[in-house]
């Protein structure tokens, strides 16, 4: 292990730490916080940030790992860091040679999230790993294929695969699979997967056969793209190294990757989807290719900014649920609201019991209906936005508590609306030109400014309550002091 660490860069290091840390994993000293207590008996684990750690504490921690999985664990992110040198060496050694569609190879790679999203446990049984041609030849290999997959959720609380499509560079269709997960079903997400129980009767095409097809569409260094594609390679149980990832390779102003569907309608001109309609696979595999086909006519050098007024409108229509049960099945979450919107699953972490999903609306009038009509505590996440805990009653009876917020700041996201339309010669200040949603949102924000004043009074007595009880303590060591 010494010998692999010894000249991995320490930015490398500090991720791998993080990973291990979020993971859970454990050396012959414990988790990263209890190696902390035994390493640095001085500090311990009151400093347990990697980043603020020198070099040899985060060798040190990573030589504790003994089983076999920590182990692959490492040799995993390790090889995503030589991935990452070999295409880097690439453009350092022939720049004017590097094709555009590696330039956007790079830029996957790049990306401060890659590391993370794809340390696959590819060292795990049933995992296929793609080679990476030689170097030599990288350069030149710009052969591309788009794909997209849908998921359900099982028993056991893992994903499966249930349906693939894979697109090339004509928008030809190369793959399109129902596939059978061969084990039970809780819940099919129906309204967002469009598959049902009965699409997958007399379905034989199993996990191994898709990744069989899959082979021989990735061989010879072929470049995958996928939206958020770390998801689709993660239930496909494949790691491949040459991939774009179209979540990655587009800009927002605050740093969050924007959705497929706001890509489509900001960069590409049209609707991915209709209000209401489930998820399609070749709609979705065609988008990352045509998005990726975007970035290439610029020379996939040019980063292209998300269109602002799209995306801050499109983030309007959002109501963000999380805290929810897994064993909540997607379709029960359509009580949570009276009105018409679709569900956008964010699957639980590895082992989680919570998960968390998008309801979107038609508008963003529709989205603060909704919000508003909520009953519920009305309280703020750790980020300050408002939220409710609502309670869900179940088909079965029961009830579950989780919790509502919206995506954003409404007053924020009005402000940069009005910026970008004054920006553009548009005269925001003519109340004559206020639209009615305006206004409304403008009353939202006064409501909300009132709240924040409540809960800041609540603070300042809480605080001052806090004071009185340190003073009368110290008056009273004072007095005691005296007598003695």
């Amino acid at each position: 292990m010494a010998d692999k660490l010894a000249d991995v860069p320490e930015r490398v290091l500090v991720e791998t730490v993080k990973l291990a840390q979020k993971q859970g994993r454990k050396g012959i000293n414990g988790t990263w916080k209890e190696f902390l207590n035994v390493y640095d008996k001085k500090i311990g684990s009151s400093l347990s940030d990697p980043a603020k750690r020198p070099r040899d504490c985060l060798v040190s921690f990573l030589q504790t790992f003994t089983q076999k999985p920590d182990i692959e664990f490492v040799d995993r992110v390790l090889r995503l860091h030589f991935n990452h040198e070999v295409v880097d060496q690439i453009r350092k050694e022939s720049p004017d040679d590097e094709s555009a569609e590696q330039k956007l190879v790079r830029a996957t790679i790049e990306h401060p999230y890659y590391l993370s999203k794809y340390a696959f446990p590819s060292y795990d049984q049933d995992w296929l790993v793609t080679k990476l041609p030689k170097k030599s030849k990288l350069a030149s290999i710009d052969a591309i294929v788009a794909i997209d997959c849908e998921m359900v959720l099982c028993e056991d609380g893992t994903e499966a695969l249930v349906k693939v499509c894979v697109v090339d560079r004509n928008l030809q269709v190369k793959l399109d699979e129902k596939v059978n997960p061969y084990k039970p079903v809780a819940d099919y997400r129906s309204d967002i997967t469009g598959i049902t129980a009965r699409d997958l009767d007399g379905v034989s095409c199993s996990l191994a056969d898709v990744q069989k097809s899959m082979k021989k569409l990735l061989r010879k260094g072929t470049i995958l793209v996928g939206h958020g594609l770390y998801n689709d390679l993660h239930a496909l149980k494949i790691d491949h190294a040459r991939v774009v990832d179209t979540s990655f390779i587009f800009r927002r102003s605050d740093g969050r990757p924007p959705s497929l569907g706001t890509l489509c309608k900001s960069v590409l001109g049209y609707e991915l989807r209709q209000g209401g309609a489930p998820h399609n696979c070749i709609d979705d595999a065609l988008a990352a290719m045509k998005l990726f086909l975007a970035r290439i006519e610029r020379g996939g050098d040019d980063d292209i900014l998300v269109n602002q007024e799209d995306l801050l409108e499109s983030e309007l229509t959002k109501l963000f649920l999380h805290g929810i049960p897994t064993d909540v099945r997607s379709e029960e979450l359509h009580g949570v609201f009276r009105e018409q919107f679709t569900i956008e699953l964010k699957p639980p972490k590895k082992g989680g019991s919570l998960y968390s999903a998008l309801a979107i609306f038609e508008n963003s009038q529709e989205a603060n209906r909704a919000f508003e009509k909520l009953i519920g505590r009305l309280e703020k996440d750790k980020n300050g936005l408002p939220q409710k805990m609502i309670l869900l009653k179940r088909k079965t009876g029961a009830t579950v508590n989780l919790f509502v917020r919206k995506v954003g700041h409404d007053h924020l996201l009005l402000q940069d609306l009005q910026k970008k339309r004054a920006f553009e010669g548009e005269d925001t200040s003519d109340p004559k030109k206020l639209k009615r949603e305006d206004c409304e949102d403008h009353l939202k924000e006064i409501e909300k400014l009132k709240q924040d004043l409540i809960w800041k009074d609540v603070q300042i007595a809480k605080q001052e309550k806090m004071i009185k009880l340190l003073t009368k303590e110290l008056e009273g060591k004072k007095t005691a002091k005296k007598k003695k």
